[in-house]
């Protein structure tokens, strides 16, 4: 063998072994990925998600829930609050887990089949004018002293025009259900499911409301350390309960194309998408600053799926993202133990996993 070709397969050799590649500690069930396209709602996306996932762990029933329907309802419910609050308020696509929660406890859920919240046969969803004509009939009627019931029919005419009529009923494998009577069978109990956070700002191990722009509905969190939080989600994980996550991917170490979100010691390292490398150290106090100076924001939720680890051993958690399959990891994307402890701002997880021992 030739130096030459003895040194390129040194290369080659050396290359593979630097690249990232993920061994998974746990893998669990999730319908397939799908893509929120021109909207702002990864937050049904990724909590549809979710619950897809606890029905095949409690029933094993692949199913593919509707994401518009939760939309729907809760921009009613946004406009009420809206209306209340006299515009004082916020009023636009971003929403958060519990809202979807919320939804199923008022409305109940349908499947994909029965409203899909596209119409005239399009293949994508985008809700920039639905957002315009909504705020805009809204600030309309704030500014008037007084309001008809109407309003509210009115609202309910622009939805149906954007995502279409809700069914008052639908079939599902040759038998007909109402929403709340698809949620029973189903057998998912809104009660069962809990949103927590971690900040220094409330005290540890009490329920707070999370100071956040898309937390519209005043939803309440339970604060425990970063630490805790950190076991909390991989004893889920490792024990079949999916996770879903809402944080900041606006860090450059967040880059969904690579399907990569790390926090790196040395950020601007030649190979940095290409070799893994030490990370920072992400302690509770770093991770506060972040959120007091606007650094982490709740500006995405997805869908934790798993736990993996490079060949460094560092931890990563697999999640399933919303927005289509033409990224490196088909989707998927793999999110560091420190960015986790650094950019998670609440996740929602069902109540059971937090007595788990192991």
């Amino acid at each position: 063998m030739s130096f030459l070709v003895l040194l390129s397969s040194l290369f080659f050799c050396f290359s593979i072994q630097a690249q990232y590649t993920f061994k998974p500690s746990s893998d669990l069930h999730c319908s397939t990925i799908k893509d929120q396209d021109r909207t702002g709602t990864c937050w049904s996306f990724a909590t549809t998600s979710f619950l897809e996932s606890e029905i095949w762990r409690t029933k094993q029933l692949n199913i593919d829930l509707s994401e518009m329907y939760s939309v729907r309802a809760t921009y009613l419910d946004k406009a009420q609050n809206y209306i209340l609050r006299q515009g004082k308020a916020n009023f636009s696509e971003g929403s958060l887990s519990h809202d979807v929660i919320n939804a199923l406890r008022q409305v109940g859920i349908i499947p994909e089949t029965a409203f899909s919240g596209k119409l005239n046969a399009s293949k994508r969803h985008d809700h920039g004018e639905l957002l315009a004509a909504s705020k805009g009939f809204l600030d309309g009627l704030n500014r008037r002293k007084t309001l008809s019931p109407q309003w509210k029919a009115a609202m309910n005419g622009i939805l149906d025009s954007y995502l279409g009529q809700v069914p008052a009923s639908f079939d599902y494998k040759g038998k007909k259900y109402s929403p709340q009577e698809f949620a029973k069978f189903l057998e998912i109990n809104p009660d069962n499911y809990i949103s927590i956070t971690s900040f220094t700002h409330h005290p540890f191990y009490t329920n707070f409301v999370l100071e956040i722009p898309d937390n519209y509905s005043n939803g309440s969190y339970l604060n425990i350390p970063i630490d805790s939080l950190e076991n909390l989600v991989d004893k889920a994980l490792k024990n079949g309960f999916t996770v879903a996550w809402d944080g900041d991917v606006s860090e450059k170490g967040f880059r969904h194309a690579k399907g990569l979100a790390i926090v790196p010691v040395e950020a601007d390292r030649d190979d940095l998408w290409e070799s893994p490398g030490a990370e920072k150290t992400v302690d509770q106090a770093m991770r506060q600053v972040c959120f007091e100076n606007k650094q982490t924001t709740d500006d995405h939720l997805m869908h934790l799926t798993g736990i993996a680890y490079d060949k460094r051993g560092t931890k990563y958690y697999k999640v399933k993202n919303s927005w289509g399959t033409s990224n490196a990891k088909k989707g998927f994307l793999y999110l560091s133990s420190a960015y986790f402890r650094l950019k998670t701002v609440a996740v929602l997880l069902h109540k059971e996993a937090l007595n788990l021992q192991k």
